[in-house]
């Protein structure tokens, strides 16, 4: 009789346990849920933002085509990104081809001191503030999820419930990368 009562309370802890991690793996998933809603919220207002910076830069530096059509595809790949990874490497493109139309304005006194121009820059620069502060909520959720779906023993519940991990997002422009270059 003992035996049976031990034997019960072993079984029910164990579903209690798989209950337990059952319920914590949802709710990491449902994080990383919303925490990629709000990337993309943030990257929205990105990309809305564009055609108005590109049609500012145009009244000034007609000529500049090759760095237009440059952001207009990049634009329209981050646009039409379906995961993680593919709206991580169209977003760094994008960046890049944004930082070359910024540039632009250094060869044009008259576009640096456009009101409008100056607006939409700081509007941008508030955009991409978010943006990283939204990455890392995003990050910081699929690492919570990820261990739990690593560690044991409630790697064994999310193997079988068919938990996958999630992948991070990483927004890398190559100006981050590169080693700043100090001149006298």
């Amino acid at each position: 009789m003992g035996l049976i009562i031990t034997l019960v309370i072993i079984i029910a802890m164990v579903v209690l346990f798989g209950v337990t991690v059952y319920n914590k793996l949802v709710r990491f998933r449902t994080l990383v849920e919303e925490a990629w809603s709000g990337i993309n919220v943030q990257l929205k207002k990105r990309h809305d933002l564009i055609p108005n910076l590109m049609e500012t830069v145009k009244g000034y530096a007609t000529h500049e085509r090759e760095t237009f059509e440059s952001v207009t595809r990049a634009r329209t790949s981050a646009i039409q990104a379906q995961d993680v990874k593919t709206q991580e490497v169209a977003e760094n493109q994008l960046s890049g081809a944004l930082s070359r139309l910024l540039a632009i304005s250094e060869r044009y006194p008259e576009l640096k001191a456009n009101q409008n121009f100056m607006q939409l820059q700081e509007q941008l620069g508030i955009i991409e503030t978010d943006i990283e502060k939204s990455r890392r909520y995003y990050n910081g959720a699929v690492r919570q999820k990820n261990i739990v779906i690593d560690t044991f023993p409630s790697n064994m519940v999310a193997n079988m419930f068919n938990f996958i991990k999630s992948p991070f997002f990483e927004l890398e422009s190559e100006a981050e990368k590169a080693v700043p270059q100090i001149k006298f």
